[in-house]
């Protein structure tokens, strides 16, 4: 079936709902979702949002800034930076007037707490920056995204996977999507298309990302001729639940928990005697499995404790409710009376596909805009978030950009009309769906993916080197030689959802080659992106964006300079 709109949004979640708010009654929108809106990852972010209000203690969004940047090990653009910093405590309000229920301090002003790499005065002290609701800030901001989208009337395309990007003439014209409930094939053309499809954590074994995070975004850009850029740098969040993956907040770090070893040394006093246990991410990860290396985890295992027991029940169950229930439910302890065993989890993507400021997708190292197509979110890269991402600056990257975007999307849309196609956009992705229904192939699906995720996470995690990485790319290679084999014995079309499996199992392999390679030509250490051959930051060969093209011999590796504006690269100290 075909059908029209001026606007396509692929991904509900915080970035793709804030861009439909800002063009609904202006233009005709709709959002795909391949699961129900309310169940996108966005409502797992659970410590808050960056913004310089100063509501509990002096700050300013230079500071953000400059704790932005440094986070970034200094690879983030600073021209995308400052937008995110100067617009925070405007998206913030705005949340708010949309009826966001943020947690409030004794004077009823929105709440704000500490978290990692947060400083006043450029580094000297950590500042209380984060505004929150409780630890559920992702779930009640898109909830109140959603309800607006909902008041506003925004057509929904639930649980419709999307086959392919539909490029007609060098321009984005809409996309083909497979109707998951009624077994069918959509065309949906636009003016303009928003990819806004998340991360893809689900490569790797461990992680907090939920069983959607596939990379479909990424795949979906990178088979339409679009590079993706810095996909190397892999955030592994230091706390997620030993042994499931599942996300404690920093939050609880923010609120005071203590990161202790087998022997109850707050260890992090070692690797940053500043902020301890409220360095950035990066480092706080390296850290654990660092102590877990040197024999110092708890019992000889892989994991380290976090201890919440000196705050009080009263303090735990106020701010950190939804983190008390989740390790009471999954691992049957009390963090009022207990520590919670933690270890790092694969939790953000700071890299993807190229956007400028406004999410207009750029096509190479030029700045060539690929005409009709926009990104916002983690499936992006504008680059506010470079090497590694500072706590809280995720859900307001979503805010700021996926409004951008949306401003962007409507100046654009009126310039075009929606003409007929020289091709028929329903044939190829047909004829894929036909060849992976009649396979009969010996290899299961399942199988593949288990030993994808467990390759990432032993050669692609924290800790890389060469041979390694080379290693990691020949495995990998072999499971896609292994893929054209899979069989799928559900042949039928209505919620097959072992059909989606197989498509989304194909992203995640590709996604999974171009980070390894990615990692193995950046022969320096940076951010998340830590070489154990290469172990010092290399500021003359590699303060620069890695771009990874697809062509018919394989991924080709190019580069482009990164924006620096403000602030000079230094050594990071905390």
């Amino acid at each position: 079936m075909n059908f029209k709109h001026d606007i396509i949004i692929v991904g509900a979640g915080i970035a793709g709902l804030r861009a439909a708010v800002e063009c609904v009654g202006k233009a005709d929108v709709a959002v795909v979702s391949k699961v129900f809106p309310t169940r996108s990852h966005s409502c797992a972010a659970q410590g808050g949002i960056a913004a310089s209000i100063g509501n509990e203690e002096e700050d300013h969004w230079e500071w953000h800034m400059f704790d932005t940047v440094k986070g970034s090990d200094y690879l983030a653009d600073q021209d995308a930076v400052e937008i995110m910093a100067k617009d925070a405590p405007r998206a913030i309000y705005e949340l708010e007037h949309m009826g966001v229920p943020f947690s409030r301090n004794a004077e009823g002003k929105i709440a704000q707490r500490n978290f990692g790499g947060h400083t006043r005065d450029y580094g000297k002290a950590p500042v209380k920056r984060a505004c929150h609701a409780s630890d559920r800030t992702g779930r009640v901001s898109m909830d109140t995204l959603y309800e607006q989208c909902m008041y506003h009337k925004v057509k929904f395309y639930s649980e419709h996977y999307v086959l392919s990007l539909v490029i007609d003439e060098g321009r984005c014209a809409g996309l083909v999507t497979y109707d998951l409930p009624k077994g069918e094939l959509n065309f949906l053309a636009a003016k303009a298309v928003l990819l806004a499809t998340g991360g893809c954590g689900r490569i790797y074994k461990t992680t907090s990302n939920s069983f959607a995070t596939t990379g479909d975004g990424f795949n979906l850009a990178y088979q339409a001729g679009i590079p993706l850029e810095d996909m190397e740098f892999v955030q592994f969040h230091p706390t997620g639940l030993y042994p499931l993956g599942i996300l404690v907040s920093e939050a609880a770090r923010g609120e005071g928990g203590i990161l202790r070893n087998r022997l109850g040394e707050r260890f992090m006093e070692r690797y940053a005697p500043t902020v301890k246990d409220l360095a950035p991410r990066d480092i706080v990860s390296r850290a654990i499995l660092t102590e877990i290396r040197e024999g110092r985890g708890i019992d000889g295992k892989d994991y380290v404790y976090l201890d919440l027991t000196h705050l009080g029940e009263d303090r735990i169950l106020k701010k950190l409710w939804e983190i008390t229930s989740f390790v009471k439910i999954y691992l049957g302890i009390d963090p009022v009376c207990e520590p919670i065993p933690v270890q790092p989890t694969c939790h953000y993507i700071m890299g993807g596909i190229p956007t400028d400021i406004n999410g207009r997708v750029l096509m190479d190292e030029k700045g060539t805009v690929a005409r009709g197509l926009y990104a916002t979110g983690e499936c992006a890269c504008v680059s506010v978030h470079g090497a590694n991402r500072l706590g809280c600056n995720s859900l307001l990257d979503l805010l700021v950009f996926g409004r951008r975007s949306g401003l962007a999307m409507m100046d654009e849309i009126p310039q075009h009309a929606n003409h007929p196609l020289t091709f028929d956009p329903l044939k190829m992705p047909a004829e894929k769906i036909e060849g992976l229904l009649k396979r009969e192939g010996t290899e299961k699906i399942d199988e593949i993916r288990r030993s994808m995720q467990s390759l990432m996470m032993e050669h692609c995690s924290s800790f890389r080197n060469e041979g390694s990485l080379e290693k990691g790319i020949e495995d990998i290679r072999s499971l896609k030689e292994r893929y054209k084999n899979i069989g799928i014995k559900n042949k039928g079309k209505f919620f097959n959802y072992e059909l989606m499996e197989a498509i989304e199992l194909d992203h995640q392999l590709d996604i999974s080659v171009v980070i390894l390679l990615s990692a193995l030509y950046r022969k320096e250490s940076r951010g998340a992106h830590f070489r154990e051959d290469f172990p010092a930051r290399d500021e003359q060969d590699y303060l620069k964006h890695t771009l990874a093209f697809q062509t018919p011999e394989g991924s080709e590796i190019r580069y482009k300079p990164v924006n620096i504006t403000r602030f000079q690269p230094e050594a990071r100290r905390y």
